[in-house]
């Protein structure tokens, strides 16, 4: 299958004389987005809520025009962190040297973050709605529970334990409590996802991009991700994937197929002109109910 056509993904729609300069898998830059030199906000944030916060960039932006472009990452915590700390990021061959205003990750890397005085206050604002499964279309392998999953002929696919480890730790926990729930073989399931046998495909640095790239082009059956990314593969590629809701924990709203990922805000330049000003809309209810839109709960 052909790649998949991501839509474009910035604070403001680009200049209709822009040259688009990328090529499938050459040059092709996801999860980058705006001006990096002119713009009046720049924000690092894990990826795994990328279409929630672009859609509430846009939106602050819309409300603050001052503002300008907005300059935001939504790759893995990791590269982040070492970048906040003055590394730096490596995109192909070129070198970002950039300082974020504003860090948006899981509590866990936004604490640290803040214990290493890089963040001088931060606080929760939304977080996730459990985990899922995401297949193909039409769910080919009538793929519905835990002992599906265990099945030879069932190729799973998830984040990468050494490269993506905040993320593949969530999904690791979450298939040991579908499991559990399933009264499953839970050791057989966390073995298979972390790729001790041949029918696991890993993502190799950004899982939700490749993940669903994985299943598209027929590697892998199903993968266990995230309720709110599992509902923008459906929403934007309707005809591709499917999403298969074990033992129906969201339409109860029980997502006991977690863990809980609580995502903090945190403040990093406090010079700004415009880190306190996102910082209090982040937590607003035009924020946040966009988040929920996207298939996340507001804390506030």
């Amino acid at each position: 299958m052909a790649l998949l056509q991501w839509p474009q993904e910035n604070a403001h729609d680009p200049d209709p004389r822009i040259r688009f300069f990328s090529a499938p898998e050459s040059n092709l830059v996801l999860d980058f987005h705006g001006d990096p030199a002119h713009s009046g906000l720049t924000v690092f944030s894990d990826g795994n809520h990328h279409m929630a916060l672009e859609a509430a960039i846009r939106e602050f932006a819309t409300i603050n025009p001052k503002v300008g472009d907005v300059f935001y990452t939504t790759t893995p915590p990791a590269p982040l962190v070492a970048a906040a700390k003055g590394h730096g990021l490596m995109v192909g061959n070129l070198h970002l040297n950039v300082q974020p205003d504003i860090f948006i990750g899981p509590e866990n890397i936004i604490s640290n973050l803040a214990t290493d005085g890089l963040v001088s206050r931060h606080a929760p604002f939304v977080q996730s709605r459990g985990n899922v499964l995401l297949v193909r279309k039409h769910n080919p392998k009538n793929i519905h529970s835990v002992s599906d999953l265990l099945s030879d002929s069932v190729r799973l696919t998830c984040s990468n334990p050494q490269t993506e480890k905040a993320s593949f730790e969530v999904y690791r926990e979450a298939a040991i409590n579908m499991a559990n729930q399933a009264d499953a073989a839970t050791e057989d399931l966390v073995e298979k996802l972390s790729g001790s046998s041949e029918s696991t495909v890993h993502s190799q640095v950004i899982h939700h991009r490749e993940v669903p790239q994985i299943i598209a082009d027929d590697k892998a059956d199903a993968a266990i991700i995230y309720y709110h990314l599992a509902l923008r593969y459906t929403r934007i590629f309707p005809d591709i994937f499917d999403l298969v809701d074990v033992q129906d924990n969201l339409a109860n709203n029980r997502p006991e197929a977690g863990p809980i990922t609580q995502y903090h805000i945190g403040i990093v330049n406090q010079k700004s002109s415009w880190s306190e000003a996102f910082y209090e809309f982040m937590q607003h209810s035009v924020a946040t109910e966009i988040y929920e839109y996207h298939g996340l709960s507001a804390l506030h």
